[in-house]
């Protein structure tokens, strides 16, 4: 369900999109979905199908199930870097739980 972001339109299709089916789905979705979603959407970090509320909420939902993955705080740090700077600081502290994970 390609939504468009702030830079192309979204792709011929002949489904009908609305919004809320889609964040009700994501937000219901396992981790191997979500992901796989992101990977399909977004294979860039900085362009993609998603627009990035959508984007940070999927690396939120994905984080809540898988909280001690070092690898995925990278990325959703580095999706946060990409359209901040208002998400900067998530971004940072993101990082640094997952230094700390590494040094375990």
């Amino acid at each position: 369900m390609p939504l468009c972001d702030e830079y192309r339109s979204k792709p011929e299709c002949d489904h009908e999109h609305r919004e809320h089916y889609f964040v009700e789905e994501l937000t219901f979705a396992d981790a191997d979905a979500i992901l796989a979603m992101l990977r399909e959407l977004c294979p860039n970090v900085v362009d993609g199908y998603l627009p990035a509320w959508i984007r940070n909420l999927a690396y939120r939902l994905v984080l809540l199930q898988r909280p001690d993955e070092p690898s995925l705080m990278r990325e959703a740090a580095d999706s946060l870097y990409m359209h901040g700077p208002d998400w900067d600081d998530i971004a940072a502290d993101l990082r640094r739980q997952a230094d700390a994970l590494d040094s375990r």
